[in-house]
C-alpha cells in the first residue's frame, strides 16, 4: 500500500525519469497554457514553477487517499467495521470531479496560508495560484498516477518529480526567451512562432531518453524472451 514493490534505487530511478525522461511538460506537453504565457522572464517562471511543484505534490497525495477509500473500486469497504456494508459500490465515475475539487479546494487554502503567514511570498506568488487550478498538468500528473497504480511513497515521488519536471521546462523555455530578445529573429517568426521552434528542439532533446527504463520495481523485471533450439532441415536423399 505505502511502497509495494518499489525499492529506494526504483523510487530513485522513478524520480529520474519523471523529470528527464518522461517529461510531463515536453513529452505529454500538459501545462502549456500556463507556459506560453509566463515564460518571458526567469523570475515569474520560478515563481509559477514553484507553486506548480508544490500543488501538484499535495494534490497526488490528497488524491491518492481519495481513491484509495473513497472513490476506488471496492475503496468504501473500510466502513465495515462501522456495520455499513458499501464494499460493492464503485464511485470511480466521479473520480474526474472530485479530483479538480480537491485541487481546487488546496490551492484555495494554500493561498490563504501564504498570504496569512508569508505576505512576501504571497506578493510574489499570489497572481499564479489561482491559475494552478485550470493548469492541466496538475490533473495530468494525479490521473497518470492513479491509473499506473503507485503506491503511497511511489506517487509522492512521480507527483514531484512531475513538477520539478514542469519547472525545468518553464525555466528553461524563460532562460531562452530572454536571450531571445536581443537576438536578430526574423519577422515572422517573433513571439509565438520562435517560442514553439525552441519548445520543439527541447521536447526532441529530452525525448532522445526514451525508452530508459529506470523504475521498473522489484519483482516485475522485463519480459526475456524464451530462447528456442535452432532447427535446420535435413534435404531429402534422392
Amino acid at each position: 500500500m505505502w511502497m509495494g514493490d518499489y525499492t529506494t534505487l526504483n523510487l530513485f530511478g522513478l524520480f529520474v525519469q519523471t523529470i528527464f525522461i518522461q517529461n510531463i511538460l515536453l513529452s505529454y506537453f500538459l501545462g502549456m497554457c500556463s507556459y506560453l504565457a509566463c515564460s518571458n522572464r526567469v523570475s515569474t517562471a520560478n515563481g509559477l514553477g514553484m507553486a506548480v511543484t508544490v500543488v501538484l505534490t499535495a494534490a497526488g497525495a490528497l488524491n491518492w487517499f481519495v481513491n484509495q477509500f473513497i472513490t476506488g473500486k471496492g475503496a468504501l469497504a473500510w466502513l465495515d467495521f462501522l456495520g455499513i456494508n458499501l464494499g460493492g459500490i464503485n464511485l470511480s465515475f466521479l473520480e474526474l470531479i472530485v479530483f479538480i475539487s480537491v485541487i481546487a479546494a488546496f490551492v484555495q487554502v494554500l493561498e490563504i496560508v501564504i498570504e496569512r503567514f508569508s505576505p512576501t511570498l504571497y506578493n510574489a506568488l499570489g497572481m499564479f495560484l489561482p491559475l494552478i487550478t485550470v493548469n492541466c498538468a496538475i490533473l495530468g500528473g494525479v490521473l497518470f498516477g492513479i491509473t499506473r497504480e503507485y503506491p503511497f511513497v511511489p506517487i509522492l515521488i512521480f507527483s514531484f518529480g512531475s513538477g520539478l519536471g514542469w519547472w525545468l521546462a518553464i525555466a528553461l523555455i524563460a532562460a531562452i526567451r530572454e536571450k531571445l530578445t536581443y537576438s536578430a529573429v526574423p519577422k515572422g517568426l517573433q513571439g509565438m512562432g520562435i517560442t514553439f521552434i525552441m519548445t520543439g528542439l527541447m521536447a526532441m532533446a529530452f525525448m532522445g531518453l526514451l525508452g530508459i527504463d529506470l523504475a521498473t520495481p522489484a519483482g516485475q523485471d522485463l519480459p526475456i524472451a524464451e530462447e528456442k533450439p535452432f532447427k535446420t532441415e535435413e534435404t531429402p536423399v534422392a
